[in-house]
């Protein structure tokens, strides 16, 4: 099946400024299908679909977690892991205004804001991953190491545990 081409975004700008190698993954966007629709749809592991998440702490300066599809965030163990007191994610109008992104298109490559980036560990030992590419619907394959090398990602290790509440 050939791929559809989108135009390009903030995100695509960024990367190819950055010669960052990436691969268009199209599909169609269900509204709150999230990381477990795009991944039914392209037939992908949900554990390599990365959510990018827009969070703020105690005193609501915006973050970026990217969490792999199927996981949760313990916003206990982030903020404690950042050295905040607490975190919590943003309603969706506030973080679309800190990223530029439509919920359900938020890429961490090119936001208006530039925020902290917090990158769950585990996503970095994946060989390839699909983030976000500025829009729904649409994903970028990468080589998670670029959240590293470009964004300045910092790992932690905050996903939810199950035995937790």
């Amino acid at each position: 099946m050939k791929s559809r081409h989108v135009s390009e975004t903030p995100a695509t700008q960024f990367l190819k400024r950055h010669g960052v190698a990436f691969e268009e993954r199209v599909y169609d966007y269900v509204e709150h299908g999230g990381t477990a629709e795009a991944s039914r749809q392209l037939g992908m592991d949900p554990h390599s679909v990365i959510k990018t998440l827009v969070f703020e702490d105690e005193k609501a300066q915006p973050l970026i977690v990217l969490m792999h599809g199927d996981c949760e965030v313990s916003a206990k163990n982030l903020a404690r892991q950042i050295g905040a007191r607490k975190t919590a994610p943003c309603a969706p109008e506030v973080a679309q205004r800190h990223s530029g992104y439509f919920v359900g298109g938020t890429s961490p490559f090119g936001t208006r804001k530039r925020m902290p980036i917090w990158v769950q560990q585990s996503i970095l030992e994946l060989p390839r991953i699909l983030i976000n590419g500025g829009r729904r619907g649409y994903l970028l394959e990468i080589d998670p190491q670029a959240l590293v090398t470009v964004l300045g990602a910092k790992p932690v290790d905050a996903a939810l545990n199950h035995d937790e509440s």
